[in-house]
């Protein structure tokens, strides 16, 4: 439910607040004086285009502001979190900002947000019906919307037993569609994949072989100089004929420590040092004429080696770059083979699911349908009931279901819904657009609203002079209706009709005042003593007429009876 609505600098209002409550509200005012634009502001909480022309003469902006109560685990809830907006005691704050430069800004829960996201957030909390609104109607779609609706707990378990039947028919057609349309480039592809993989196998590689191979050829292909340069350090340390070797002058430096060991403690230490060094060269020295001895010239196995890296370069420039992207290559095109390899059994599978299938989405849907049917005729006397109370006694609503014996199922079955409409007796049905008028709309959408208000998910509903056109014991009957209404969501009306604004729960009034160099307009309630003059001055065009004024409370006590 809407709570409170704050207009500031937009079109002639330059500051109001509305505190809104439960029940049916009235928005009233001389033409002109800027009743539509609390509409308006609805409008832009709910992410409609922001129009400069909207921010008042001499302001640098315009503020729109409404707090909202939020049912818990609404989707609204959700997105305004998301978003990095807050939302307290279950009532989110939407706002929006008009800049005089042609700017808007609009937020919710305290976070700034894309103007899209108001729509989001409020498509659950408020339908806006205006005489532009009606054109929805005409839409089929929202026709069959407004069917289903009405159809109730039935057709809504009907629908959710249909639609994923219906979802996995059409995955099944589809994947037979592109298994038999695209048979030629599977081939094709089979068998680039099949060369490639027999390329692949042909060679074996190995997980990091191509390092370990790298290593090994260099090895052999510099076998001599590795081994002349190894014997040659051999000597150079511990050649036992070279008195130059590096292990006979650290004896011989060793020998000389030990004479005069036990003096000093630091030149004993350093003895130590001397000493474990002639014993580091006597490792090395070993290890290194094992080294020159094991080195192997190898010429035969020093070619194999090349050719097997050739061999893997050779794989690596096609299905590389590494020889891991070769093998993950192989193994990612093992399993797309296997896929196309089982076509024919697939399509044997997917044929057999279609022929489970086709008989289920076709009961299901003519299911959906029967209840449709049904629903269609209960909908059309429901609603030539209303309309025959709203000075239409002879008009006629038919809501007509075409389900074709042979139709293709879609996402909402095989039927076509319409609604027909005739305004007189002696006229035949016609479509809606092309059998009714905007007044006749108007009261035709009231009348729905009205069969289907127990079924309504929308916890607001707000009402743009649509009893524009009408008068007289048929505006009675829209302020009737309008009543009953809000005996099941928050309505909220702008009406120019006084027998309409009579059966308000809540009643403001747009004032309008004109210095003569700028039109300002205020927004206030109206307690019962104003409410009457605000009556007189619809009826008769002066509040204080004291026959407008009975007539005024002629009309407040109809309404409360």
């Amino acid at each position: 439910m809407w709570q409170h609505l704050r207009l500031s600098s937009l079109g002639v209002i330059d500051s109001a607040e509305l505190e809104l409550s439960e029940g049916f509200t009235v928005i009233t005012g001389e033409t002109g004086a800027g009743k539509t634009m609390v509409v308006t502001a609805l409008g832009l909480l709910r992410g409609d285009r922001a129009d400069l022309g909207l921010v008042r003469r001499g302001a640098d902006q315009a503020r729109v502001e409404a707090s909202i109560g939020v049912p818990p685990g609404a989707a609204a809830i959700a997105a305004v979190e998301d978003a990095g907006g807050r939302i307290d005691d279950d009532v989110v704050i939407l706002g929006r900002v008009l800049s005089a430069q042609g700017r808007s800004r609009a937020i919710a829960g305290g976070a700034t947000v894309p103007a899209a996201l108001l729509a989001d957030v409020t498509d659950e909390l408020v339908a806006v019906h205006g005489q532009s609104d009606q054109h929805r109607l005409l839409r089929a779609t929202e026709q069959r919307a407004a069917l289903d609706r009405f159809a109730g707990e039935a057709f809504a378990a009907a629908a959710e037993a249909y639609a994923p039947a219906y979802a996995r028919w059409r995955t099944v057609e589809r994947t037979l569609l592109e298994l038999r349309t695209h048979a030629q480039e599977r081939a094709r592809e089979l068998d680039v994949l099949q060369f490639g993989l027999d390329e692949i196998n042909d060679v074996e590689p190995q997980a990091g072989e191509d390092e370990q191979l790298k290593i090994e050829e260099g090895r052999l292909a510099h076998s001599e100089s590795l081994a002349r340069a190894a014997d040659q350090a051999h000597r150079s340390l511990v050649g036992e004929a070279d008195l130059d070797a590096a292990r006979t002058q650290v004896a011989e430096a060793s020998a000389a420590l030990r004479e005069a060991a036990g003096h000093d403690p630091a030149l004993d230490a350093l003895a130590e040092r001397v000493l474990e060094l002639g014993i580091l060269l006597d490792d090395v020295g070993a290890e290194l004429g094992a080294y020159s001895g094991g080195v192997e010239l190898d010429p035969e196995r020093l070619a194999a080696l090349q050719e097997r890296r050739a061999a893997l370069a050779g794989l690596q420039r096609k299905y590389g770059p590494t020889l891991d992207d070769v093998l993950a290559w192989a193994e990612k095109s093992a399993t797309r083979l296997g896929e196309l390899g089982n076509d024919d059994e697939s399509v044997a599978a997917l044929e057999a699911e279609q022929a489970e299938l086709i008989p289920e989405v076709t009961r299901l849907a003519h299911e959906m349908s029967a209840i449709r049917t049904e629903a269609a005729a209960r909908l059309s006397s429901l609603v030539d009931e209303e309309i025959a109370q709203l000075s239409m006694p002879s008009a006629r609503l038919e809501v007509q279901v075409t389900a074709g014996a042979d139709a293709v199922p879609g996402p909402h079955g095989i039927d076509e819904v319409e609604f027909l409409f005739a305004a007189n007796s002696g006229t035949g049905l016609r479509p809606l657009h092309k059998g009714a008028s905007g007044g006749e709309l108007s009261r035709l959408m009231l009348a729905l609203e009205v069969v289907l208000a127990d079924r309504t998910t929308v916890p607001t509903l707000v009402f743009d002079e649509v009893d524009a056109g009408i008068g007289g014991k048929a505006a009675v009957e829209v302020g009737r209706r309008l009543s009953r209404l809000a005996e099941h969501a928050q309505v909220i009306a702008v009406t120019h009709l006084p027998q309409v604004a009579a059966f308000a729960d809540h009643h403001f009034v747009v004032s309008k005042d004109d210095d003569g160099t700028v039109t300002s307009s205020a927004v206030i309630e109206l307690d019962e003593h104003h409410r009457v003059d605000e009556l007189a001055r619809m009826l008769a065009g002066q509040e204080d007429s004291a026959t407008a004024q009975a007539h005024a409370r002629e009309l407040l006590d109809l309404a409360r009876s």
